[in-house]
């Protein structure tokens, strides 16, 4: 880093060394920042904060919530990850998770099940955040817990794994090195007093909107950048689970990765920016943007998988399909990739039993061979599939 690049800082620089390297790192002021709304800001968080409240609205009408969650996460999980540079789509995720990851690749090679593994990762930390703010309030200790299953048996497994970093990390620039680095976080022995500062923060009142404290938190956390690796990845978890803990949404439906990912210079040009030059206009506004689009995407995607639904069960009335397939049509929607052996499990029922529902679906247009020229004893519903892509 350049401190002449540094024009209004949002933090102090200070000069470091490690072995026989001079460099600068970064330590964040405390949030919050000094902020002024515009009108600009101000229309960005109504419209943010109207669309949300049409997401939580039709949450709280939604018999079963995880009819939308399941789908949601999984598409969070492989976006999210994908930005840090996985190669796995929501295909590959639900073969993984059935242990058929070679049905969807010809050849699976280590760096795809590598990959498929570390998004699996992601859906598990998810579900532990979830079922955990359920027994206590978010803190620093319940996203390190997360930030260990989320690395479990993947790159980054053996990079202080249940701790918080004890050595200097940094972000790379064009050339290696600190003294080159395009970003440089807090030096170990400011970590505690930073992070300390950040959990505060999310616990105290305040009149700031919560989605602009969400926006800040976010900057925050990747600037402090407490871990060895995995901060992005839990640095967008965290924002799932403000969601929750400040009650703006009564499930997981609302995930940000997918408008990060595809602006994804953009995303961290300007957290980058706040560092440099304390630009949180610019950045807030991105943030509620972001809020705004996906909040309205998930809608969109809410009421279609909604739609799939009542479609299946009045086609369902006027087909002949037995007790059995209409319990798998449920089913589906949980996971779309399915064999017997599944159906016999979850539906409690024989072998023969399964396999007729399995034939009977497939004859109605619900079913399909997981590829035409193997008989490989898996399906796809492949209607619910594009909602995840």
């Amino acid at each position: 880093m350049n401190a002449s690049d540094f024009t209004q800082p949002s933090g102090l620089l200070v000069n470091e060394t490690w072995g026989d390297q001079t460099y600068l790192a970064f330590v964040p002021h405390p949030l919050p920042p000094s902020f002024c709304y515009d009108p600009a800001l101000v229309k960005a968080l109504t419209e943010a904060v109207h669309k949300l409240g049409e997401l939580a609205g039709l949450g709280r009408l939604i018999p079963n919530p995880s009819l939308l969650v399941n789908p949601f996460k999984r598409r969070e999980a492989v976006l999210s990850s994908r930005i840090e540079g996985t190669q796995t789509d929501i295909l590959d995720l639900y073969a993984y998770e059935a242990g058929q990851l070679s049905l969807f690749r010809n050849e699976e090679s280590s760096q795809s099940h590598n990959d498929a593994r570390e998004v699996h990762n992601y859906v598990r930390a998810l579900n532990y955040g979830l079922e955990a703010l359920q027994k206590e309030p978010l803190t620093m200790n319940m996203l390190k817990a997360m930030r260990v299953i989320l690395l479990d048996g993947v790159r980054g497994s053996n990079a202080a794994i249940g701790e918080f970093r004890r050595i200097q990390n940094y972000i790379s620039g064009d050339a290696g090195g600190l003294s080159a680095a395009r970003y440089v976080p807090p030096p170990a022995r400011e970590l505690m007093p930073v992070l300390d500062a950040f959990e505060k923060y999310i616990h105290t009142e305040s009149d700031d909107p919560p989605l602009v404290r969400m926006a800040w938190l976010h900057y925050q956390f990747e600037a402090i950048h407490p871990f060895i690796d995995g901060n992005g990845r839990i640095g967008r978890l965290l924002m799932t689970l403000l969601f929750i803990e400040w009650k703006l949404l009564p499930a997981p439906l609302l995930f940000l990765s997918a408008y990060f990912e595809s602006h994804r210079g953009q995303y961290y040009d300007l957290m980058l920016d706040i560092s440099r030059r304390g630009a949180w206009r610019e950045w807030t506004l991105f943030f509620l943007q972001a809020v705004g689009a996906q909040a309205e995407a998930a809608v969109l995607a809410a009421k279609r998988l909604l739609d799939i639904q009542q479609n299946w069960r009045q086609r369902a009335q006027t087909t002949d399909l037995s007790k059995t397939a209409v319990q798998v049509l449920e089913l589906l929607f949980e996971t779309p990739l399915i064999n017997a052996r599944i159906i016999m499990d979850r539906c409690s029922v024989s072998q023969p039993t399964a396999s007729a529902a399995i034939n009977k679906l497939k004859a109605v247009g619900y079913l399909s061979d997981m590829r035409s020229s193997v008989r490989s004893g898996w399906y796809v519903a492949g209607d619910l599939l594009p909602i995840d892509e």
